[in-house]
């Protein structure tokens, strides 16, 4: 399913008052998020899969990036890059996101065309960006010389008893996504404050929450993770949450920072309807991942939430109000305890 948050949250949310909003919109994490039935998570398949995520041989013998390169879980989990570098040098299409609390996300990328963290993960190995495997079917033999991974793989995945040492394509996606389930940052000063502690956040930060909803912002960036509904009955893994970006056309930051260049959506759905149509990133951890927006064109968080104010809303966000928005969304930092290897 597609969901386009244009034909119902909008006038929803703006209308609601900061006490509303403090209790229905703005949430902690919650303690999980959803496991496919699938794939049930257990320490031995996270384990695998940390490993198999900082392993360089994972996407080749001779490759030079884990997924880690891109995805720095010390650093925020992005690469702070416009565009990550990937094999001999090649570049990827957009920005890469972070992976912290990527599990409560109902579909994967930019456009929201992966479904699931196994998708996606099978999707980056057959990456010729990404991987030097010609295919996975080169990675699953090369894993089967190892007898530790022999030995990890046939733990994490015990019941599969039709497979070589239980390794497996999807195998390996099931034990990395594992283990980015477990990529939570929780206990940032927004949590703190709204569960009860008013001294977590600063005065601008806590003027800048108001602000963030007089924007408009909230009708969008809402829920636990700052991205829409939450996994639940409104919003089902797999099913999208979406924005049209940029909204208001042909303002002066469309064209500095080139935002239309990439069609979104319809660039791999090719439905004219999901012209710059986007997947709602969450704010979470914002403060660490610049540069900006998808093609990772703004450098700094507070010109972001001016270009967002402007390519959005039509409004020029005034200095205090950069500053008020900028302070709340760097309360959105949470501890990133699963940092190292």
């Amino acid at each position: 399913m597609t969901f386009f948050k244009a034909l119902f949250f909008g006038s929803l949310l703006l209308t609601c008052s900061l006490p509303t909003l403090a209790f229905d919109y703005l949430q902690t994490l919650p303690e999980q998020p959803p496991v496919p039935a699938d794939n049930p998570q257990s320490n031995q398949k996270a384990a695998l899969g940390k490993r198999l995520f900082f392993d360089k041989q994972l996407l080749g013998t001779d490759s030079r990036i884990s997924c880690n390169s891109c995805h720095n879980l010390a650093e925020g989990g992005d690469d702070n890059r416009a565009l990550s570098l990937g094999q001999e040098g090649k570049t990827s299409q957009r920005s890469a996101p972070s992976l912290w609390n990527i599990g409560f996300q109902t579909v994967l990328y930019w456009d929201g065309r992966a479904t699931s963290l196994e998708a996606q993960t099978l999707d980056h190995l057959r990456d010729p960006v990404i991987s030097r495997w010609p295919h996975i079917g080169a990675l699953v033999d090369h894993l089967n010389q190892s007898a530790d991974y022999q030995r990890a793989f046939r733990a994490a995945f015990p019941a599969d008893k039709n497979t070589l040492n239980s390794i497996s394509g999807i195998n390996i996606a099931r034990a990395i996504s594992s283990f980015e389930r477990t990529l939570l940052a929780r206990n940032s000063p927004f949590d703190r404050y709204i569960a009860g502690d008013k001294s977590a956040l600063s005065a601008s930060a806590q003027r800048g929450i108001q602000a963030f909803n007089d924007a408009g912002c909230l009708a969008c960036h809402f829920g636990a993770n700052f991205a829409g509904p939450a996994p639940g009955p409104a919003l089902k893994m797999g099913d999208g949450f979406y924005e049209l970006f940029p909204n208001n056309r042909g303002s002066t930051y469309e064209q500095q920072y080139r935002l239309a260049d990439d069609q979104g959506r319809f660039e791999s759905t090719g439905n004219p309807d999901e012209r710059f149509m986007w997947r709602v990133p969450p704010l979470r951890g914002i403060a660490l991942t610049a540069p900006y927006f998808h093609n990772g064109s703004v450098a700094s968080l507070e010109e972001a939430i001016r270009v967002m104010g402007k390519v959005q809303f039509n409004k020029n966000l005034s200095t205090e109000t950069v500053r008020d928005i900028s302070a709340f969304l760097h309360s959105l930092t949470g501890e990133l305890k699963q940092a190292k290897k």
